[in-house]
């Protein structure tokens, strides 16, 4: 005896909520306004490739989820089958105000009603190439606190054996690095040593090999118009260039304008306004944290270098009286004209003053 499901959905538009966890998932299946079928699997690809293919042959399928820690591998695996897939933030997802209880079950029904509502909001998806290009510069910053937490795991040995060797607790000269490898204990400690030693040169040379592998990006076709756009504003070298364009993506224009795509970075202020009360907080701090990190720090050379940045961290800094937020609206700021550069392909124009 069929199902009455299979009558409901035959050939009809099926919207799925897909609640991601890290052994299985939950998914609700919705058509013509109304839950057709609930179902609980592991999270493997070709346990949910048979059951949408089983369950609902000559229907088209549009598949929601949550943008978390397993990245975009399913939504590139589920339009390669022929699917519609979406991937929105956790944070934009629709909820009800008294709502008190949060289970997988409620988040997966939630998704599918959003999503046969149209009420929801779609991540930003990079392509396969990009997201590989990108994980260059992400194992680069890996590899990085791999060198820094070694660095300070001999350090505190040098320290606790009393050895008499000084090496800063901050970053490393090359005078430090030559200093370190001259150094020789006996025995069980200078086994000990030789081997975090070992540990620091692989690190090192494997930073080394990556950071070739990011300079080579920074002639590939698809980047260099962004990348030389970027690699113009005064504070930025081509290393922190080609990370942005790693991480933001080669074509900006998908941002409506600047002010959209300072947003993205998490350096706009948030508010909580409401008839006429007006609170205004810190920056909303969305968006890639490291992104935001580097704007920064290249902040604080670019207000040397462009005297309208200058002007800004001063006024800022006059009103508020504060270094920090001075230097963030200027992140700001520089994410802005960033903005503009990248979309126009233009180079960044020093001292020049936007109306």
């Amino acid at each position: 005896m069929r199902k009455m499901k299979d009558f409901i959905v035959a050939g009809k538009d099926i919207f799925i909520g897909l609640e991601d966890s890290k052994r299985s998932w939950k998914i609700s299946c919705r058509s013509e306004r109304m839950e057709v079928h609930y179902a609980s699997m592991p999270a493997e690809y070709e346990i949910l490739r048979n059951y949408l293919r089983k369950n609902y042959p000559g229907c088209k399928i549009k598949i929601m989820y949550e943008a978390g820690f397993k990245g975009f591998g399913l939504y590139h695996r589920l339009v390669k089958d022929g699917h519609e897939c979406v991937v929105t933030p956790p944070n934009k997802v629709t909820q009800e105000k008294d709502s008190r209880v949060k289970t997988d079950k409620i988040d997966c029904r939630r998704l599918a009603i959003n999503l046969e509502n149209g009420d929801f909001k779609s991540c930003h998806i990079p392509d396969e190439e990009l997201m590989a290009d990108r994980q260059i510069s992400r194992t680069l910053m890996a590899m990085q606190k791999n060198i820094t937490r070694t660095r300070n795991q001999i350090r505190k040995f040098l320290e606790l054996h009393w050895v008499g060797e000084d090496f800063p607790a901050g970053a490393w000269s090359k005078s430090d690095y030559d200093r370190l490898m001259e150094l020789e204990l006996g025995g069980k400690l200078g086994l000990c040593l030789n081997k975090l030693k070992e540990t620091l040169q692989y690190f090192l040379e494997v930073k080394k090999q990556l950071e070739k592998e990011l300079k080579a990006l920074t002639e590939k076709d698809r980047y260099v118009s962004t990348f030389k756009a970027i690699e113009s504003a005064p504070g930025i070298g081509w290393f922190t260039a080609i990370r942005l364009v790693l991480e933001l993506g080669d074509d900006l224009s998908r941002f409506k304008d600047g002010k959209h795509f300072a947003s993205y970075t998490g350096l706009t202020g948030s508010e909580f306004s409401t008839g006429e009360t007006v609170r205004r907080g810190h920056i909303t701090r969305q968006g890639p944290r490291h992104v935001r990190s580097w704007l920064i720090e290249c902040s604080w050379m670019a207000k040397s270098r462009d005297p309208v940045l200058l002007d800004k961290y001063n006024g800022v800094l006059q009103r508020s009286g504060s270094k920090k937020k001075a230097i963030v609206a200027v992140a700001r700021k520089l994410a802005v004209r960033l903005w503009r550069c990248a979309v126009t392909g233009e180079a960044y124009t020093v001292g020049l003053v936007e109306t």
